[in-house]
């Protein structure tokens, strides 16, 4: 079974970068999703990357600030996030879409291989 474990996260201040990175066990054909859960909300899709990594999609939030790409020689994908603001604070997760290579569409529900998420927290 596809493990997937993200790492990179830490403590930054306002406008700071971080790349957060989501390693998988093994090649997978499957898009990948980078999701986020602040405290007392619900997990939030942030940004879907295809099996190729030629088709993208972000939230609005993110959009402009952040940047998904992924090294499948490496079996790693990346979360590239520039500017950061408080509210981008929250255990950050990636997961792979099962049974899909697209992220067309894609819902919370369709994604597993859960990681372990990594903290990010902005804050001055």
């Amino acid at each position: 079974q596809l493990q997937l474990v993200e790492s990179g996260g830490g403590l930054v201040q306002p406008g700071e970068s971080l790349r957060l990175s989501c390693a998988a066990s093994g090649f997978t054909l499957n898009a990948i999703g980078w999701f986020r859960q602040a405290p007392g909300k619900e997990r939030e899709g942030v940004s879907c990357i295809s099996s190729s990594g030629g088709t993208t999609n972000y939230a609005d939030s993110v959009k402009g600030r952040f940047t998904i790409s992924r090294d499948n020689a490496k079996n790693t994908v990346y979360l590239q996030m520039n500017s950061l603001k408080p509210e981008d604070t929250a255990v950050y997760y990636c997961a792979a879409r099962v049974g899909y290579a697209s992220c067309s569409g894609y819902v919370t529900a369709d994604f597993g291989s859960w990681g372990q998420g990594t903290q990010v927290t902005v804050s001055s």
